[in-house]
């Protein structure tokens, strides 16, 4: 499984590419907005960090907005990835992006069904939003069942990218399905580092050294 960070903050981005855990990053608008610096800016920040796939989302609602902006946000590095909102025109936008060989991911993806939809316009990427979908009382885990499930029936080669992981067990649950890739914020980049047997298994090692004649 690919591993990708969901954050627009280049310190974090820096601190777990040292660490050597991802394969790419996801942002968004909301996740820009909080960043407190222009779209561009970031982006061009980003590619210089990894060279893996960073999606970049449109915020455009029609296709022909959303093909010119994708037109201007891979020119910043050959590694962007176009995040289009699952819509009507963002399915027209696809097709025809990927008609251009340019890589696209759909998100804000609540349904198998939209997942399906994603695949035969030719999507590179399809994003589930499991812990939305937990917030309204449904399994957001189901649906990357699903999903996957219907890839595999049928071939589709657009890779499942579980979003909005709010746990460690969203991500494991994820991998044991057969996601592609999962993108998590840092704050569970960091819980996956961490088990109290690790910690204390650690200080007792460090403990005991203290009597290893020196």
């Amino acid at each position: 499984m690919e591993l990708f960070i969901d954050t627009a903050d280049v310190n974090e981005i820096r601190e777990a590419a040292e660490m050597g855990v991802i394969d790419g990053v996801t942002t968004n608008p909301s996740l820009i907005a909080k960043s407190g610096r222009k779209f561009t800016d970031v982006l061009k920040e980003i590619v210089k960090i990894t060279d893996g796939p960073v999606s970049a989302e449109v915020i455009s609602v029609d296709s022909v907005g959303m093909i010119k902006e994708a037109g201007e946000l891979v020119k910043i590095g050959e590694n962007i990835v176009i995040k289009i909102p699952m819509i009507e025109e963002g399915l027209k936008a696809v097709k025809a992006l990927t008609e251009r060989e340019i890589k696209t991911n759909v998100t804000l993806v609540f349904s198998p069904l939209q997942a399906l939809l994603a695949a035969k316009a030719g999507a590179t990427y399809v994003s589930p939003f499991v812990g939305r979908l937990d917030d309204i009382a449904h399994d957001g885990l189901e649906i990357v069942d699903d999903i996957v499930t219907i890839y595999d029936n049928y071939g589709y080669m657009t890779k499942v990218l579980v979003a909005s992981i709010r746990n460690p067990i969203h991500l494991l649950q994820s991998a044991r399905m057969g996601a592609d890739v999962a993108t998590v914020p840092m704050k569970v980049i960091k819980q996956l580092t961490k088990h109290p047997l690790t910690e204390r298994g650690l200080e007792k090692f460090l403990e005991d050294w203290k009597n290893v004649p020196q």
